[in-house]
C-alpha cells in the first residue's frame, strides 16, 4: 500500500512550489467562507412604532428561517406586531427574550409583555412565560434571558403576532430556526 509522504517530495518539482505557494491563499479563502457565515443567524427585523397590526407590520416571508424581531416600548399599553408565512407541516419555533441587563431583567412576570400568535385559520394562544434561563449569544456578544419558547406544527398561510407591552423596555421575539437568509417585506 502506497502511503503519500512529504518527507520524500521532490521540492523543485513545479507542482509541488506551486500547490505550497498557494496552499496559504487556498485556507485563507476557506477559514473567510466559514467565518461569514454566522452572519445571517438570527437575522434582526426591527419593528417600528407603526408597526401597530400585523398588517402595518413586516412579512417574514418565510418563517422558520431564523429571525430576532426586535422592539422597544417606550410605555405600558403599546402594541407591536408582524406576519411569518408557513407551509403545511412546518415547524413554527418561537421564543419571546429580553437582553439580560437592567431594567429588564428586573421586571416582574406582571409586566413582561404579552405574545399573541394566531393562525391563518384564526386559532390564538398566548406564549406562556414559564422561565428565565440566560444564554450568551456570541455573535452579538450579548447575554438574554429566555422567558417563553415553544414549537409546533404550523398550518400553511400567514401567522399574526402581537406584542403588547406592560411596562417600558426591549423585547425580542424569536422566529424560526433555519440558519439561512431570509426575504422580510414591507407593504
Amino acid at each position: 500500500m502506497a502511503v503519500a509522504s512529504f518527507q520524500n517530495a521532490n521540492v523543485s518539482h513545479p507542482v509541488y512550489y506551486l500547490f505550497m505557494r498557494r496552499m496559504p491563499l487556498f485556507a485563507l479563502a476557506v477559514l473567510l467562507t466559514f467565518a461569514n457565515f454566522p452572519a445571517h443567524a438570527h437575522q434582526p427585523v426591527e419593528l417600528r412604532s407603526a408597526d401597530r397590526t400585523p398588517a402595518a407590520g413586516p412579512l417574514l416571508v418565510d418563517g422558520t428561517v431564523s429571525f430576532a424581531v426586535n422592539m422597544t416600548f417606550t410605555k405600558s399599553k403599546q402594541v407591536r406586531a408582524f406576519r411569518a408565512g408557513f407551509a403545511a407541516g412546518d415547524q413554527l419555533a418561537l421564543q419571546l427574550l429580553i437582553y439580560d441587563e437592567k431594567p429588564e431583567k428586573n421586571l416582574t412576570k406582571k409586566r413582561l409583555p404579552i405574545l399573541k400568535v394566531t393562525s391563518p385559520s384564526g386559532e390564538s394562544f398566548t406564549l406562556p412565560i414559564t422561565e428565565r434561563t440566560s444564554f450568551y449569544e456570541p455573535w452579538g456578544k450579548r447575554n438574554y434571558l429566555y422567558l417563553g419558547r415553544t414549537t409546533r406544527v404550523a398550518e400553511e398561510g400567514i401567522y399574526s403576532f402581537e406584542i403588547n407591552s406592560r411596562a417600558p423596555g426591549r423585547f425580542i421575539v424569536a422566529v424560526g430556526e433555519r440558519e439561512v437568509p431570509g426575504e422580510v417585506r414591507r407593504d
